[in-house]
């Protein structure tokens, strides 16, 4: 087994509370065939980032947050920037009720391209992505 299944079997064994939270739902008709999880932000920062991505995906929303559905281990070598939330499995934790859809893409697929939504997260935040800054010694 690679490294990456490993880290996923690992992901999917642990449930991150005991009252389970809800799970995204994928839209009748799509499929998965890399896994599914999700990143929050806030509802600002998802407004701020739509504009600066090519494509978009399944989003969701809340209230409070934009819920964004990525291929499984998108964060398996990079540093999602605060207020960004990783979730795996679609999990949305502390939710009364699960968010609604606001953006479905034509497509047989739910996901948003993984890097260019790291890319328009960091520059909606200021954030230098994880591989551009400086190695320090350690």
């Amino acid at each position: 087994m690679q490294l990456d299944s490993l880290v996923g079997l690992a992901r999917r064994r642990r449930d991150p509370r005991p009252d389970r939270p809800i799970r995204l739902s994928v839209p009748d008709g799509m499929t998965v065939p890399l896994g599914c999880d999700a990143v929050a932000v806030p509802e600002a920062c998802g407004r701020a980032m739509t504009r600066r991505l090519p494509r978009m995906g399944c989003v969701y929303a809340d209230g409070a947050h934009w819920w964004w559905l990525v291929p499984s281990d998108s964060d398996v070598a990079l540093e999602w920037p605060a207020p960004a939330r990783y979730t795996a499995g679609t999990l949305v934790p502390d939710a009364g009720r699960a968010p609604d859809l606001i953006h479905c893409p034509d497509s047989s697929v739910p996901y948003t391209p993984p890097i260019p939504l790291y890319l328009a997260l960091c520059r909606v935040t200021g954030t230098t992505p994880s591989w551009s800054r400086p190695l320090r010694a350690s």
